[in-house]
């Protein structure tokens, strides 16, 4: 569509409240056309190969990650990873690199509580991919605060991707794509609720020391945040439970993509954000609802056990 291209050319440009109202016309036109493959694309559902189950003999994956887009969510990380916490969860936050300060405090009392810190990007302003020489020149930057970070996850602004590109970055897994989410910039999903394995292509010769012959890509697979709360005007989080228990019914993976930015504590918040209590009933419903069923990790370390289910179904093949 000429007009969606136009719009995510144009959009660092644009306000922020301008930017949603825009989108929700868009959303608005996509729902009806894409209402047989959103939120559930039944097509997603086959598992991979030689696949062998969840650790512990667990029904399914249950991940948690957020994206912290500016300094305002940044301020908010602590107070919804104590909720977290509380409940007993931990989680993935993703920091952008170079569009403000990020606090390493903060970081520390992440990782000490058992959370995850992750990249995501550079900076948060267009395509990183397009063009290539943009990808080139950002990525030795962001490979540093990779390494800074002792960090092995990514995630592209606005979920853009380019699994050749992404190869150059030094990561176990990136979390860009999805199963299906048709209201994205590059809107074709990966269909599938399970990890993927992403072999290095022949053309790169070269393999690093973090994600020899690969990576790892963990699609998201519940809708995000702001697509629900901010451009459809969801008022709770049922679209969310209804897509998570499909999911557990197919023993597929659940992750979830969500934005401290958005989220209002306390009854303070903008026009453009919900209510975190949306998020904590659907952390309480899981809890609820699958307790004793669910394998709950972080993205790392769902990963790397799927890495190593590749590279053992790999290995026995060729053997």
């Amino acid at each position: 569509m000429l007009t969606h291209r136009i719009y995510y050319k144009l959009k660092p440009y644009i306000p922020r409240s301008l930017q949603i109202s825009i989108r929700r016309i868009f959303v608005k036109m996509k729902k009806r056309f894409y209402r047989d493959f959103w939120p559930i694309d039944e097509r997603a559902s086959s598992p991979p190969k030689g696949w062998i189950g969840w650790p512990d003999g667990k029904k399914f994956a249950f991940v948690l990650s957020h994206d912290v887009e500016t300094e305002e969510g940044q301020k908010k990380c602590r107070q919804l990873a104590e909720i977290e916490m509380k409940l007993g969860f931990r989680s993935s936050f993703n920091f952008v690199a170079e569009d403000y300060i990020v606090d390493k405090g903060l970081q520390r009392f992440l990782l000490d509580n058992g959370f995850e810190i992750g990249i995501h990007g550079l900076n948060h302003k267009g395509n990183m991919f397009s063009p290539p020489k943009r990808f080139f020149n950002e990525a030795p930057k962001i490979n540093y605060y990779l390494r800074e970070w002792k960090a092995v996850g990514f995630r592209a602004p606005s979920m853009y991707r380019d699994f050749k590109l992404l190869h150059f970055l030094d990561i176990l897994y990136d979390s860009s794509g999805f199963d299906t989410d048709p209201f994205e910039p590059q809107p074709d999903g990966l269909k599938t609720i399970f990890p993927l394995w992403i072999p290095y292509p022949n053309s790169i010769n070269s393999i690093n020391s973090t994600n020899s012959f690969g990576f790892v890509e963990l699609p998201y697979t519940l809708p995000q945040d702001h697509t629900l709360f901010l451009l459809l005007k969801e008022k709770d989080c049922s679209i969310w439970k209804t897509k998570l228990d499909w999911i557990a019914k197919k023993g597929g993976m659940s992750l979830i993509v969500t934005h401290t930015d958005y989220m209002s504590f306390n009854g303070s918040g903008s026009k453009i954000s919900y209510p975190v209590d949306y998020y904590i009933k659907f952390l309480e419903y899981v809890k609820s609802t699958y307790s004793g069923v669910y394998w709950h990790k972080l993205p790392c370390e769902i990963a790397q056990f799927f890495k190593n289910f590749y590279l053992s179904c790999f290995i026995n093949y060729h053997s």
